[in-house]
């Protein structure tokens, strides 16, 4: 049975401690700290509990410890299963040592002792009204949707207002007189950090609850997370998982000093291990999206994991402080839509505890974790002016700038100046390369000797450009990332395609990484102009010889092969006024374009969460 729910608007973590639940003979499991949550989960029966102390007789010859106490406590309404979780969590002795195996034979004259938990009702939390958005409900189970904020169940320092209130207002089969149940956790069986959304599987009986538990254990319950961490994970590069998967194995236990935390132990630690493949990143390389499935079921294992990689959840400030300092520093909307861990119980899947059907259960990220998305996928959109000397990019550029909605922009002959001023890194490199005859007397790039050097040497044209293109594109890539929040960028770039900036987009082979990181631009806009105009008025106007225009020309693309790269054109053929209305025209084309990406952006995204719905889950090399 399947249940997608696609709610795209609208750890697991914790993550299980599900094996605490769990009614099982493998000790290896399990240890006191496990156990330490099964005790809440006693049925109720009106036993008061207390430490208990028999004599085994002769005729215990043989019998297990569990079938002892159960029959010792039989009139208390205890059952054997329970009275094995008891034993499993350390609560008996034989003879004064710790006795953890139920299934430990009597030899007869052995003193017992169980230290039995108070089961008469007095912890049973409250039943309280409130939201609960229930996916499916059976007669043995249901399947809830728990909102991130709402705390899995009472505790001492919570005793109300969690989840289990709701449930036990939503499903009065919970109430301990009903259900065989009782302590802070009815039904419970694994549980969500508070700040975590997403599936949580809920048992409505006492046989559900000890099934269910047992599933847990037996890793029969398969769950993947989705998973919003900063950076891009580095994948299995050399090896079967390939670059965009990893697989996690590093034991986890409570942190040495900070004892509310856990962390990853080379000593002491108990086993962990976690799968995760990486569905997308944005396009600065922010942030990723993974699909995390879980091995095992350790406090915290997602959020520790991922963190101890160089990947901490966003919005996590327990495991990633640094990162999360970084967030709320960098300008824009992005530092307000991460306010919890971005983490999110996606897929769910389970035999059923009386029929064994299959259960499938999907449900997408609420509107905080979908906000977040949008946001790092529709970012600024960039866009780079370029055409031949003359043209009038600089014109185009200035009128830009001048609209009533002006973007802010970016000129790399602007910053060519800067370069090329006393104590520019321009003016330091080139003197070095081509000596300080380059330079004038108060230490500027004289920019006239360099152009006839040029022009009488034109093999230094690649050496020069060597020095001056990785200045302006660092310059460039900053400009794009002050202003990744703006809607829009402008930059003027006279040789962009013939500095290499162009990604996959425009033809170079590359693979879909390297393209990413190569492409300075989402939109190239070529500016046409009749080349009676560029070789006349406004040559004239710049005070360029002939000679020196036809060398600029020389050092780029021709005019055709330049305007087919790009892709929109705007003409320049009728003077300033035109040009302006052009400007204003090129505005609502981009706008245009940014509405189209903000749609294939959600279309991508749900396709995104449709295929890790589908996706089979990841396996465990360490099983």
């Amino acid at each position: 049975m399947r249940h997608d729910t696609d709610t795209h608007d609208t750890d697991a973590t914790d993550d299980t401690d599900a094996t605490g639940y769990a009614d099982m003979d493998s000790l290896d499991l399990l240890d006191a700290d496990d156990f330490a949550e099964i005790l809440a989960e006693s049925a109720a029966t009106g036993f008061s509990g207390g430490t208990l102390e028999r004599k085994a007789t002769p005729d215990d010859t043989g019998t297990r410890l569990d079938q002892f106490w159960a029959y010792e406590l039989v009139a208390e309404g205890v059952s054997r299963e329970r009275v094995k979780e008891w034993i499993q969590a350390g609560l008996a002795q034989v003879d004064g040592k710790p006795a953890k195996k139920p299934g430990q034979r009597l030899e007869g004259y052995e003193r017992l002792t169980l230290d039995a938990p108070d089961l008469s009702g007095a912890g049973v939390p409250k039943a309280e009204a409130g939201e609960l958005r229930i996916l499916h409900r059976d007669a043995a189970l249901a399947v809830i949707d728990k909102p991130a904020g709402l705390t899995t169940h009472p505790a001492a320092t919570q005793p109300d207002g969690t989840l289990v209130n709701r449930l036990l207002h939503h499903f009065p089969e919970l109430a301990p007189e009903v259900s065989g149940m009782e302590g802070e956790r009815p039904g419970i069986v694994h549980r969500l950090d508070k700040d975590t959304s997403g599936l949580i599987l809920v048992a409505l009986t006492e046989a559900a609850r000890l099934e269910l538990s047992r599933a847990f254990a037996e890793r029969r319950v398969h769950k993947t997370y989705l998973a919003l961490v900063h950076g891009r994970p580095k994948g299995d590069d050399t090896g079967r998982l390939g670059e965009d998967a990893g697989y996690i194995d590093l034991p986890l236990g409570r942190h040495p000093s900070l004892r509310t935390k856990m962390a990853v132990l080379q000593k002491g630690g108990r086993d962990a291990r976690t799968s995760w493949r990486r569905l997308w990143t944005d396009r600065l390389g922010r942030a990723s999206l993974l699909a995390v499935d879980l091995h095992t079921g350790r406090t915290h294992q997602i959020r520790v994991h991922l963190a101890h990689v160089g990947n901490p959840l966003v919005g996590d400030p327990v495991y990633g402080p640094s990162a999360h300092a970084r967030w709320l520093a960098q300008k824009g909307p992005l530092a307000t839509l991460a306010p919890r861990q971005m983490l999110h119980a996606f897929r769910l899947a389970f035999e059923h505890p009386d029929t064994g059907e299959e259960m499938f259960f999907r449900q997408d990220p609420p509107q905080d974790f979908m906000t977040l998305l949008r946001a790092l996928a529709g970012d600024c959109q960039r866009v780079v002016i370029t055409g031949m000397p003359g043209c009038g990019k600089s014109a185009l550029l200035r009128a830009l700038a001048d609209a009533p909605e002006a973007p802010p922009t970016f000129s790399a002959d602007a910053c060519v100046a800067a370069l090329y001023a006393p104590g520019g890194d321009g003016a330091a490199l080139l003197a070095r390369s081509l000596g300080r005859g380059i330079l004038d007397a108060e230490g500027a790039v004289d920019r006239k000797g360099l152009l006839a050097l040029l022009l009488k040497n034109p093999s230094l044209r690649r050496e020069v450009e060597d020095i001056v293109h990785p200045l302006v594109r660092h310059a460039l890539s900053a400009f794009w990332a002050e202003h990744s929040a703006a809607p829009l960028a402008v930059a003027e770039i006279p040789l962009f395609f013939e500095a290499g900036w162009l990604g996959e987009k425009h033809g170079i082979k590359t693979s879909p990484k390297a393209a990413q990181d190569r492409r300075m631009a989402d939109v190239v806009v070529g500016v046409r102009c009749p080349e009676d105009l560029r070789q006349g008025p406004l040559r004239e106007s710049r005070g360029l010889a002939p000679e020196v225009l036809a060398a600029f020309e020389s050092w780029q693309w021709p005019e055709d092969r330049k305007l087919t790269a790009c892709d929109l054109i705007v003409d320049n053929a009728a003077g300033l006024a035109e040009l302006k209305a052009e400007a204003g025209r090129l505005l609502a084309q981009l706008a245009d374009l940014r509405a189209e990406r903000a749609r294939a952006t959600e279309a991508r995204l749900r396709a995104l969460l449709d295929a890790a719905a589908n996706a089979p889950a990841l396996d465990d090399p360490g099983a």
